[in-house]
């Protein structure tokens, strides 16, 4: 949750919802003009950051906002949330995913070897070490910025960006619950993430156009990336045909139902698992990620969108599944925007110095082992978006190297999911150390 802002001018969701549409086809539609300053513009500027920048844009002019106070004709102050995010996460995002996993190629990916695997974990240590090294060095000059003391400790509050940067929302929760950091001052821990995840990913997204040449400075094997986008594609051109109703119609059947299923089993694994275990109960567990129903809806959508891709259904790719799908995440997106701020930025530039710190560590790290290993920079980048976007950005961040690619990023992000919880504690815990130092 940010921090309540003032009451915005629209309040309305679905009003919310056409401006959000609005900023959507503005990027699309201005992208796909080859010619003159928007030519320009988008070669330095990736779509899907505008895509990103121009609600959050609109939440700092006070046009919308994700939540807001008012004050009751009795003198009481109420708070307002928009759904806007919630559904775009809860019903959308898992949609997405059985739609993108539908035509996957898992013998393709797994052929992919072991260096996806490598980078998404070389980016989870690049979380937890650089918490701590970040406090280190910003209490060199600034001791006061990472100090605090009991539950205003800086420490406590930067244990839940570590909770989002590794595992994603849930898990931010879960670290917010667990080390009661003060509610008051957790809106400038969200500032943080969120400038310092969305900076990285623009530069990610910046490097997308220099892929050969990133990928020859690093001495990289593509060849496998470049057979699993052959094969998705020759794949996609044999069954693509003019969608009908029908297709529409089934398409909607399997991601609906889908989802409904996600939501239903997912309720029903964390409820039971929180009756049940006591280390599903425990928030300091590294195993209460399973408690999430968050978590359970994820993974249950991605397995059923690889179960689907065993029958004939992945042949409904034929007919734009994954574009469908690629349209919900997108809206998504623009949800994920509005909760920026911009007018906070420099609220506590303290802490936007520690966030940019540990994620400059985050992504030294990446690039010092994708050079060793001589990784492919698509790995180094949805490796990164697993642990920083998890499911939300991982599939947006891989569609832009190319559609074929989509699924490993949703494969990557949950993993993400799986280690959040576990590594958040670890880097939280020296995290206190390095406050202490």
């Amino acid at each position: 949750m940010t921090e309540p802002l003032t009451q915005p001018l629209i309040t309305d969701d679905t009003v919310i919802f056409g401006l959000l549409a609005l900023c959507l086809g503005f990027v699309f539609y201005t992208s796909s003009i080859k010619k003159g300053f928007w030519l320009k513009f988008y070669s330095f500027v990736p779509g899907v950051l505008m895509c990103y920048l121009l609600p959050g844009i609109l939440t700092s002019i006070g046009l919308i906002a994700p939540e807001w106070s008012s004050e009751s004709s009795s003198g009481e102050i109420i708070e307002h949330e928009s759904k806007v995010y919630f559904v775009a996460s809860r019903y959308l995002l898992p949609a997405a995913l059985v739609l993108m996993t539908l035509s996957i190629d898992l013998k393709s990916i797994l052929n992919l070897g072991s260096k996806a695997l490598i980078m998404f974990l070389t980016g989870t240590v690049g979380i937890i070490i650089g918490g701590p090294l970040a406090i280190l060095i910003v209490s060199i000059f600034s001791p006061d910025t990472v100090g605090g003391a009991d539950f205003d400790a800086v420490w406590r509050g930067l244990s839940t960006i570590a909770g989002s940067w590794i595992g994603g929302g849930a898990n931010q929760a879960a670290m917010l619950e667990i080390f009661k950091f003060n509610p008051d001052r957790f809106g400038q821990m969200v500032i943080v993430d969120v400038i310092g995840a969305n900076i990285w990913m623009a530069i990610l997204l910046l490097g997308v156009g220099k892929t050969r040449k990133i990928d020859k400075w690093l001495k990289a094997d593509t060849s496998a990336i470049e057979t699993l986008k052959i094969t998705v594609s020759e794949f996609a051109e044999k069954i693509t045909r003019v969608p009908t109703i029908k297709d529409y119609v089934m398409m909607f059947f399997f991601a609906f139902t889908a989802v409904g299923s996600a939501h239903f089993l997912g309720n029903y694994f964390s409820a039971h698992l929180i009756e049940n275990y006591e280390f599903v109960q425990n928030p300091k567990s590294f195993l209460s990620f399973l408690g999430g129903n968050f978590f359970w809806m994820v993974v249950i959508a991605t397995v059923l969108g690889i179960l689907l891709s065993f029958t004939k259904a992945k042949n409904y790719e034929g007919a734009g599944a994954s574009k469908i799908g690629g349209v919900f995440i997108y809206i998504l997106v623009a949800t994920i925007g509005m909760k920026m701020d911009l007018t906070k930025v420099l609220d506590n530039p303290g802490l936007i110095v520690v966030g940019l710190i540990w994620i400059s560590i985050h992504a030294i790290l990446l690039i010092i082992v994708a050079k060793l290993i001589k990784a492919p920079y698509f790995f180094l980048a949805v490796g990164s978006q697993a642990n920083v976007g998890g499911a939300a950005s991982a599939p947006v961040v891989a569609a832009e190297f190319h559609p074929s690619l989509t699924s490993v990023g949703v494969l990557l992000a949950v993993f993400g999911y799986v280690v959040g919880t576990g590594g958040a504690l670890l880097c939280a815990y020296l995290m206190e150390i390095a406050s202490k130092v």
